[in-house]
Protein backbone atom coordinates (compact mmCIF):
# COMPACT_ATOMS: atom_id res chain seq x y z
CA UNK A 1 0.00 0.00 0.00
CA UNK A 2 1.53 3.66 -1.45
CA UNK A 3 0.79 5.43 2.13
CA UNK A 4 2.81 8.83 3.06
CA UNK A 5 1.91 8.69 6.33
CA UNK A 6 -0.29 12.56 6.22
CA UNK A 7 -1.26 13.47 10.09
CA UNK A 8 -4.99 11.88 10.92
CA UNK A 9 -7.16 13.84 12.91
CA UNK A 10 -8.50 12.55 16.12
CA UNK A 11 -11.94 12.53 15.03
CA UNK A 12 -10.95 11.21 11.48
CA UNK A 13 -8.89 8.48 13.23
CA UNK A 14 -11.82 7.57 15.38
CA UNK A 15 -14.09 7.45 12.18
CA UNK A 16 -11.51 5.00 10.94
CA UNK A 17 -11.93 2.60 13.31
CA UNK A 18 -15.65 3.19 12.71
CA UNK A 19 -15.47 2.44 9.09
CA UNK A 20 -13.53 -0.56 9.71
CA UNK A 21 -15.39 -2.06 12.44
CA UNK A 22 -18.39 -4.38 12.46
CA UNK A 23 -20.94 -2.43 11.22
CA UNK A 24 -22.14 -3.13 7.37
CA UNK A 25 -23.66 0.69 6.85
CA UNK A 26 -21.81 3.52 8.10
CA UNK A 27 -23.11 7.34 8.16
CA UNK A 28 -20.61 10.24 8.69
CA UNK A 29 -22.94 13.34 9.70
CA UNK A 30 -22.15 16.54 10.90
CA UNK A 31 -21.42 20.28 9.85
CA UNK A 32 -19.92 21.38 6.50
CA UNK A 33 -16.23 21.15 5.72
CA UNK A 34 -15.61 18.60 8.70
CA UNK A 35 -13.52 16.13 6.85
CA UNK A 36 -16.60 13.57 6.03
CA UNK A 37 -16.23 13.34 2.47
CA UNK A 38 -12.14 13.01 2.52
CA UNK A 39 -11.79 10.03 5.10
CA UNK A 40 -14.25 8.23 3.50
CA UNK A 41 -12.67 8.70 0.22
CA UNK A 42 -9.31 7.52 1.97
CA UNK A 43 -11.08 4.57 3.60
CA UNK A 44 -12.41 3.41 -0.07
CA UNK A 45 -8.57 3.63 -1.33
CA UNK A 46 -7.31 1.62 1.08
CA UNK A 47 -10.28 -1.08 0.76
CA UNK A 48 -9.03 -0.83 -3.27
CA UNK A 49 -5.68 -1.03 -2.67
CA UNK A 50 -6.30 -3.93 -0.47
CA UNK A 51 -7.74 -5.97 -2.86
CA UNK A 52 -6.58 -6.32 -6.56
CA UNK A 53 -10.01 -6.02 -8.91
CA UNK A 54 -12.28 -5.01 -6.28
CA UNK A 55 -15.01 -2.57 -7.79
CA UNK A 56 -15.89 0.34 -5.87
CA UNK A 57 -19.00 3.32 -6.18
CA UNK A 58 -19.06 6.80 -5.48
CA UNK A 59 -22.79 7.95 -5.91
CA UNK A 60 -24.48 11.25 -5.62
CA UNK A 61 -28.14 12.57 -6.38
CA UNK A 62 -26.41 14.44 -9.82
CA UNK A 63 -23.95 12.14 -11.74
CA UNK A 64 -22.09 16.32 -12.31
CA UNK A 65 -22.25 16.76 -8.86
CA UNK A 66 -20.16 13.89 -7.66
CA UNK A 67 -17.94 14.81 -11.01
CA UNK A 68 -17.06 18.02 -9.84
CA UNK A 69 -16.81 17.59 -5.98
CA UNK A 70 -15.20 13.83 -5.53
CA UNK A 71 -13.75 13.02 -9.26
CA UNK A 72 -12.27 16.18 -9.64
CA UNK A 73 -11.51 17.94 -5.78
CA UNK A 74 -11.66 15.69 -3.26
CA UNK A 75 -10.28 12.53 -4.25
CA UNK A 76 -7.34 14.03 -6.14
CA UNK A 77 -6.48 16.09 -2.90
CA UNK A 78 -6.80 12.85 -0.91
CA UNK A 79 -4.42 10.89 -3.26
CA UNK A 80 -2.02 14.16 -3.60
CA UNK A 81 -1.69 13.97 0.69
CA UNK A 82 -2.12 10.58 1.30
CA UNK A 83 -0.90 7.78 -1.51
CA UNK A 84 1.56 10.73 -3.47
CA UNK A 85 3.19 7.99 -5.30
CA UNK A 86 -0.22 5.98 -6.69
CA UNK A 87 -0.81 6.21 -10.26
CA UNK A 88 -4.18 5.43 -12.04
CA UNK A 89 -5.48 5.20 -15.56
CA UNK A 90 -8.91 7.14 -16.48
CA UNK A 91 -11.47 6.28 -18.32
CA UNK A 92 -13.44 9.61 -18.64
CA UNK A 93 -16.71 8.54 -21.27
CA UNK A 94 -17.55 5.79 -18.38
CA UNK A 95 -16.77 7.90 -15.05
CA UNK A 96 -14.24 5.46 -13.64
CA UNK A 97 -10.53 4.95 -12.52
CA UNK A 98 -8.34 1.62 -12.70
CA UNK A 99 -5.87 1.53 -9.96
CA UNK A 100 -2.67 -0.24 -10.15
CA UNK A 101 -3.19 -3.54 -8.85
CA UNK A 102 -6.70 -3.55 -11.33
CA UNK A 103 -9.19 -2.30 -8.70
CA UNK A 104 -12.17 0.17 -10.33
CA UNK A 105 -13.26 3.45 -8.56
CA UNK A 106 -16.78 4.35 -10.13
CA UNK A 107 -18.23 7.14 -10.37
CA UNK A 108 -22.36 7.51 -10.87
CA UNK A 109 -25.47 9.50 -10.63
CA UNK A 110 -28.95 8.20 -9.39
CA UNK A 111 -31.08 11.16 -11.05
CA UNK A 112 -31.62 9.43 -14.09
CA UNK A 113 -32.87 5.73 -15.07
CA UNK A 114 -29.82 5.46 -17.91
CA UNK A 115 -27.50 6.32 -15.13
CA UNK A 116 -29.12 4.28 -12.47
CA UNK A 117 -29.17 0.83 -15.34
CA UNK A 118 -25.37 1.96 -15.52
CA UNK A 119 -24.54 1.04 -11.77
CA UNK A 120 -26.43 -1.79 -11.70
CA UNK A 121 -24.78 -3.28 -14.67
CA UNK A 122 -22.19 -4.34 -12.34
CA UNK A 123 -21.37 -5.50 -8.53
CA UNK A 124 -19.46 -3.51 -5.93
CA UNK A 125 -17.64 -4.29 -2.76
CA UNK A 126 -17.72 -0.89 -1.58
CA UNK A 127 -20.47 1.67 -2.61
CA UNK A 128 -20.19 5.02 -0.61
CA UNK A 129 -23.47 7.59 -0.94
CA UNK A 130 -21.76 11.29 -0.89
CA UNK A 131 -24.70 13.87 0.39
CA UNK A 132 -26.92 10.57 0.99
CA UNK A 133 -29.94 13.31 1.96
CA UNK A 134 -30.20 14.35 -1.19
CA UNK A 135 -31.18 11.24 -2.55
CA UNK A 136 -34.14 9.22 -2.28
CA UNK A 137 -34.24 5.99 0.21
CA UNK A 138 -35.92 3.45 -3.26
CA UNK A 139 -32.84 4.80 -4.56
CA UNK A 140 -30.44 3.80 -2.33
CA UNK A 141 -32.10 0.45 -2.02
CA UNK A 142 -31.71 -0.17 -5.64
CA UNK A 143 -28.32 0.84 -5.66
CA UNK A 144 -27.56 -1.65 -2.42
CA UNK A 145 -28.46 -4.62 -4.45
CA UNK A 146 -25.71 -4.71 -6.03
CA UNK A 147 -23.18 -4.48 -3.46
CA UNK A 148 -22.41 -8.04 -4.32
CA UNK A 149 -19.00 -8.25 -5.39
CA UNK A 150 -17.16 -11.98 -4.02
CA UNK A 151 -13.98 -10.66 -2.95
CA UNK A 152 -11.54 -11.05 0.84
CA UNK A 153 -13.20 -7.60 1.47
CA UNK A 154 -16.38 -7.31 3.72
CA UNK A 155 -19.32 -5.67 1.60
CA UNK A 156 -19.38 -2.30 3.41
CA UNK A 157 -21.54 1.13 2.44
CA UNK A 158 -20.78 4.10 2.97
CA UNK A 159 -22.51 7.58 3.85
CA UNK A 160 -22.31 11.04 4.49
CA UNK A 161 -24.54 14.02 4.80
CA UNK A 162 -25.18 17.60 6.59
CA UNK A 163 -28.12 16.36 8.69
CA UNK A 164 -31.57 17.63 7.43
CA UNK A 165 -35.17 16.79 9.53
CA UNK A 166 -35.84 13.85 12.28
CA UNK A 167 -37.57 12.58 9.23
CA UNK A 168 -35.30 12.37 6.70
CA UNK A 169 -35.27 8.67 6.23
CA UNK A 170 -30.85 8.34 7.04
CA UNK A 171 -32.03 9.85 10.60
CA UNK A 172 -34.64 7.07 11.02
CA UNK A 173 -32.33 4.44 9.38
CA UNK A 174 -28.74 5.36 11.73
CA UNK A 175 -29.95 6.98 14.81
CA UNK A 176 -33.82 6.06 15.49
CA UNK A 177 -32.77 2.44 13.94
CA UNK A 178 -36.11 1.78 12.39
CA UNK A 179 -36.80 0.99 8.97
CA UNK A 180 -37.73 4.08 6.73
CA UNK A 181 -40.39 2.70 5.08
CA UNK A 182 -42.38 0.40 7.52
CA UNK A 183 -41.41 1.97 10.35
CA UNK A 184 -40.40 -1.36 12.22
CA UNK A 185 -37.30 -1.63 14.15
CA UNK A 186 -34.71 -2.83 12.24
CA UNK A 187 -33.65 -6.83 12.23
CA UNK A 188 -30.09 -6.28 12.55
CA UNK A 189 -29.53 -2.78 14.37
CA UNK A 190 -25.61 -3.51 14.96
CA UNK A 191 -24.90 -3.56 11.21
CA UNK A 192 -25.86 0.15 11.03
CA UNK A 193 -23.79 2.51 12.93
CA UNK A 194 -23.49 6.52 12.66
CA UNK A 195 -20.74 9.18 13.88
CA UNK A 196 -21.12 13.24 14.56
CA UNK A 197 -18.17 15.15 12.86
CA UNK A 198 -18.21 18.67 12.82
CA UNK A 199 -15.95 21.59 11.32
CA UNK A 200 -14.32 22.85 14.89
CA UNK A 201 -12.21 19.16 15.15
CA UNK A 202 -10.88 19.70 11.70
CA UNK A 203 -9.70 23.60 12.10
CA UNK A 204 -6.30 22.83 11.14
CA UNK A 205 -7.67 22.06 7.73
CA UNK A 206 -9.27 24.66 7.14
CA UNK A 207 -8.50 27.82 6.07
CA UNK A 208 -8.09 30.90 8.57
CA UNK A 209 -11.38 32.30 9.12
CA UNK A 210 -13.52 29.77 8.51
CA UNK A 211 -15.27 29.01 11.58
CA UNK A 212 -15.24 32.46 13.00
CA UNK A 213 -16.12 34.41 9.94
CA UNK A 214 -18.10 32.29 7.02
CA UNK A 215 -19.98 30.01 9.23
CA UNK A 216 -20.91 33.34 11.25
CA UNK A 217 -23.39 34.73 8.84
CA UNK A 218 -25.66 31.83 9.14
CA UNK A 219 -28.83 31.74 10.52
CA UNK A 220 -29.81 29.77 14.03
CA UNK A 221 -31.13 27.20 12.18
CA UNK A 222 -28.15 27.09 9.46
CA UNK A 223 -26.03 27.10 12.12
CA UNK A 224 -27.54 24.09 13.76
CA UNK A 225 -27.24 22.14 10.73
CA UNK A 226 -23.93 23.01 9.09
CA UNK A 227 -21.42 24.23 11.92
CA UNK A 228 -23.00 21.77 15.04
CA UNK A 229 -24.26 18.67 12.75
CA UNK A 230 -27.60 18.66 14.92
CA UNK A 231 -30.48 16.43 13.18
CA UNK A 232 -33.48 19.43 13.09
CA UNK A 233 -37.51 18.80 14.91
CA UNK A 234 -40.09 19.48 12.68
CA UNK A 235 -40.60 23.72 13.53
CA UNK A 236 -43.90 24.03 14.88
CA UNK A 237 -46.14 26.12 13.12
CA UNK A 238 -44.48 25.82 10.02
CA UNK A 239 -46.64 24.82 7.43
CA UNK A 240 -43.70 22.13 5.66
CA UNK A 241 -41.70 19.24 7.19
CA UNK A 242 -39.24 17.23 5.69
CA UNK A 243 -40.97 14.26 5.65
CA UNK A 244 -43.66 15.97 3.36
CA UNK A 245 -41.03 17.20 0.73
CA UNK A 246 -39.03 13.97 1.07
CA UNK A 247 -42.42 11.23 0.45
CA UNK A 248 -43.17 13.21 -3.15
CA UNK A 249 -39.52 13.93 -4.20
CA UNK A 250 -38.68 13.00 -7.88
CA UNK A 251 -35.80 12.19 -9.92
CA UNK A 252 -37.01 13.78 -12.98
CA UNK A 253 -40.42 15.62 -14.22
CA UNK A 254 -42.58 14.28 -16.52
CA UNK A 255 -42.15 15.08 -20.73
CA UNK A 256 -45.51 16.36 -20.65
CA UNK A 257 -45.25 19.80 -18.93
CA UNK A 258 -48.70 21.74 -19.27
CA UNK A 259 -47.15 25.03 -18.01
CA UNK A 260 -44.39 26.48 -16.36
CA UNK A 261 -43.64 29.52 -14.32
CA UNK A 262 -40.87 31.11 -12.67
CA UNK A 263 -42.08 33.30 -9.69
CA UNK A 264 -39.93 36.15 -8.46
CA UNK A 265 -40.35 37.77 -5.38
CA UNK A 266 -37.67 41.04 -6.08
CA UNK A 267 -35.49 42.29 -3.79
CA UNK A 268 -35.37 46.24 -5.47
CA UNK A 269 -32.16 47.59 -3.02
CA UNK A 270 -28.73 45.41 -2.90
CA UNK A 271 -26.33 45.59 -0.25
CA UNK A 272 -24.82 43.68 2.58
CA UNK A 273 -27.95 43.54 4.65
CA UNK A 274 -30.52 43.82 1.57
CA UNK A 275 -32.56 41.05 1.09
CA UNK A 276 -32.14 38.03 -1.58
CA UNK A 277 -33.99 37.82 -4.83
CA UNK A 278 -36.26 34.56 -4.66
CA UNK A 279 -36.48 33.00 -7.81
CA UNK A 280 -38.39 29.56 -8.33
CA UNK A 281 -39.29 27.53 -11.14
CA UNK A 282 -42.31 25.17 -11.07
CA UNK A 283 -44.27 23.55 -13.99
CA UNK A 284 -47.52 21.81 -14.18
CA UNK A 285 -47.80 18.43 -15.73
CA UNK A 286 -50.38 16.49 -17.78
CA UNK A 287 -50.62 14.59 -15.04
CA UNK A 288 -52.13 17.74 -12.99
CA UNK A 289 -49.26 17.26 -10.31
CA UNK A 290 -46.94 20.09 -10.23
CA UNK A 291 -43.28 20.00 -9.94
CA UNK A 292 -40.52 22.00 -8.87
CA UNK A 293 -37.69 22.41 -11.23
CA UNK A 294 -35.18 24.92 -10.03
CA UNK A 295 -34.31 27.43 -7.40
CA UNK A 296 -32.45 30.42 -8.61
CA UNK A 297 -32.95 32.39 -6.38
CA UNK A 298 -29.48 35.52 -5.62
CA UNK A 299 -28.51 38.43 -3.75
CA UNK A 300 -27.49 41.07 -6.04
CA UNK A 301 -28.01 44.43 -7.70
CA UNK A 302 -31.50 44.60 -9.59
CA UNK A 303 -29.67 44.37 -12.77
CA UNK A 304 -27.79 41.07 -11.77
CA UNK A 305 -31.16 39.15 -10.58
CA UNK A 306 -33.12 40.39 -13.55
CA UNK A 307 -30.31 38.58 -15.98
CA UNK A 308 -30.81 35.55 -14.26
CA UNK A 309 -34.74 35.71 -14.38
CA UNK A 310 -34.48 36.07 -17.91
CA UNK A 311 -32.28 32.94 -18.19
CA UNK A 312 -34.27 31.12 -16.07
CA UNK A 313 -37.17 31.89 -18.11
CA UNK A 314 -35.17 31.25 -21.26
CA UNK A 315 -33.81 27.63 -20.21
CA UNK A 316 -37.11 26.38 -18.93
CA UNK A 317 -38.90 28.14 -21.75
CA UNK A 318 -41.62 29.35 -19.30
CA UNK A 319 -45.01 30.42 -20.18
CA UNK A 320 -44.50 33.04 -18.17
CA UNK A 321 -42.46 35.25 -15.66
CA UNK A 322 -44.58 35.91 -12.09
CA UNK A 323 -43.24 38.81 -9.80
CA UNK A 324 -44.78 40.40 -6.92
CA UNK A 325 -45.02 44.07 -6.95
CA UNK A 326 -45.45 45.08 -3.87
CA UNK A 327 -41.88 47.14 -3.32
CA UNK A 328 -40.53 47.56 -6.87
CA UNK A 329 -43.78 48.37 -8.34
CA UNK A 330 -43.46 49.16 -12.58
CA UNK A 331 -39.48 48.71 -11.88
CA UNK A 332 -39.68 45.02 -11.88
CA UNK A 333 -41.28 44.62 -15.08
CA UNK A 334 -39.04 47.61 -17.01
CA UNK A 335 -35.72 45.84 -15.68
CA UNK A 336 -36.99 42.54 -17.37
CA UNK A 337 -38.39 43.66 -20.88
CA UNK A 338 -35.25 46.22 -21.05
CA UNK A 339 -33.17 42.55 -21.19
CA UNK A 340 -36.42 40.72 -23.17
CA UNK A 341 -38.75 42.91 -24.55
CA UNK A 342 -41.50 39.79 -25.27
CA UNK A 343 -40.77 38.28 -21.82
CA UNK A 344 -44.77 36.76 -20.91
CA UNK A 345 -45.18 38.93 -17.56
CA UNK A 346 -47.41 39.08 -14.83
CA UNK A 347 -47.33 41.39 -11.86
CA UNK A 348 -49.00 40.41 -8.60
CA UNK A 349 -49.40 41.93 -5.91
CA UNK A 350 -49.47 40.58 -1.88
CA UNK A 351 -52.87 42.07 -0.26
CA UNK A 352 -52.60 39.06 2.40
CA UNK A 353 -50.42 37.92 5.10
CA UNK A 354 -47.17 35.04 4.29
CA UNK A 355 -48.95 32.22 5.91
CA UNK A 356 -52.45 33.03 4.52
CA UNK A 357 -51.22 33.42 1.05
CA UNK A 358 -49.11 29.93 1.47
CA UNK A 359 -51.64 27.65 2.64
CA UNK A 360 -53.13 26.99 -0.30
CA UNK A 361 -49.59 25.62 -1.75
CA UNK A 362 -49.37 23.98 1.50
CA UNK A 363 -52.18 21.62 1.10
CA UNK A 364 -51.09 20.71 -2.45
CA UNK A 365 -48.09 19.28 -0.63
CA UNK A 366 -50.21 17.45 1.67
CA UNK A 367 -51.90 16.06 -0.77
CA UNK A 368 -48.99 14.62 -2.49
CA UNK A 369 -49.63 16.35 -5.59
CA UNK A 370 -46.39 18.81 -5.00
CA UNK A 371 -42.86 17.31 -6.50
CA UNK A 372 -39.03 18.37 -5.68
CA UNK A 373 -37.08 17.09 -8.99
CA UNK A 374 -34.15 17.16 -6.86
CA UNK A 375 -33.04 18.72 -3.33
CA UNK A 376 -32.91 22.59 -2.91
CA UNK A 377 -31.73 22.97 0.00
CA UNK A 378 -31.87 26.53 1.38
CA UNK A 379 -35.65 26.90 -0.51
CA UNK A 380 -36.48 23.20 2.13
CA UNK A 381 -34.75 25.03 4.96
CA UNK A 382 -36.76 28.18 4.60
CA UNK A 383 -40.14 25.89 3.90
CA UNK A 384 -39.57 23.79 7.17
CA UNK A 385 -38.43 27.03 9.25
CA UNK A 386 -40.42 29.85 8.71
CA UNK A 387 -44.17 30.77 10.41
CA UNK A 388 -46.09 33.36 11.26
CA UNK A 389 -44.68 36.41 13.26
CA UNK A 390 -40.71 35.66 12.08
CA UNK A 391 -38.45 38.87 11.04
CA UNK A 392 -36.99 37.66 8.37
CA UNK A 393 -38.67 37.47 4.40
CA UNK A 394 -38.49 33.82 2.95
CA UNK A 395 -37.82 35.05 -0.38
CA UNK A 396 -37.45 31.42 -2.00
CA UNK A 397 -40.73 30.65 -0.36
CA UNK A 398 -42.36 33.64 -1.61
CA UNK A 399 -41.57 32.81 -4.90
CA UNK A 400 -42.18 29.23 -4.92
CA UNK A 401 -45.72 30.03 -3.77
CA UNK A 402 -46.09 33.27 -6.43
CA UNK A 403 -45.53 30.24 -9.40
CA UNK A 404 -47.36 27.70 -7.70
CA UNK A 405 -50.50 29.92 -7.35
CA UNK A 406 -50.09 31.07 -11.37
CA UNK A 407 -49.68 26.99 -12.20
CA UNK A 408 -53.02 26.40 -10.23
CA UNK A 409 -55.66 28.90 -11.02
CA UNK A 410 -54.88 27.19 -14.89
CA UNK A 411 -56.51 23.61 -15.26
CA UNK A 412 -56.50 23.07 -18.58
CA UNK A 413 -53.66 21.27 -20.93
CA UNK A 414 -52.34 24.09 -22.78
CA UNK A 415 -49.17 25.75 -22.31
CA UNK A 416 -50.76 29.36 -21.85
CA UNK A 417 -50.79 30.60 -18.24
CA UNK A 418 -53.59 33.87 -18.07
CA UNK A 419 -53.16 37.07 -16.45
Amino acid sequence: MIEHGFQKTASQLQALKLLGGRSRFVLLFGGSRSGKSFILIYALLVRAMREPGSRHAILRFRANAVRQSIRLDTLPKVIALAFPRLKFKEARTDQYITLPNGSEIWFGGLDTDERLDKILGKEFATIYFNECSEISYPAVNTALSRLAQRTKLVNRAYFDCNPAGKSHWSYKLFVEHIDPESGLPLAFPANYAAMLMNPAANRENLPPGYLEETLAGLTERQRLRFQEGVWLDDTPGALWNFEIIERNRRAAAPADLSAVAVGVDPAVTSGRDSDATGIVTAARGGDGDYYVLDDASMAGKPAEWARRVVEVYKRFQADRVVAEVNNGGELVESLLRSLEFDLSYRAVRASRGKIARAEPAAALYESGRVHHIGRFRELEDEMTSYKAGDPDSPDRLDALVWALTALSERSGATRLITA
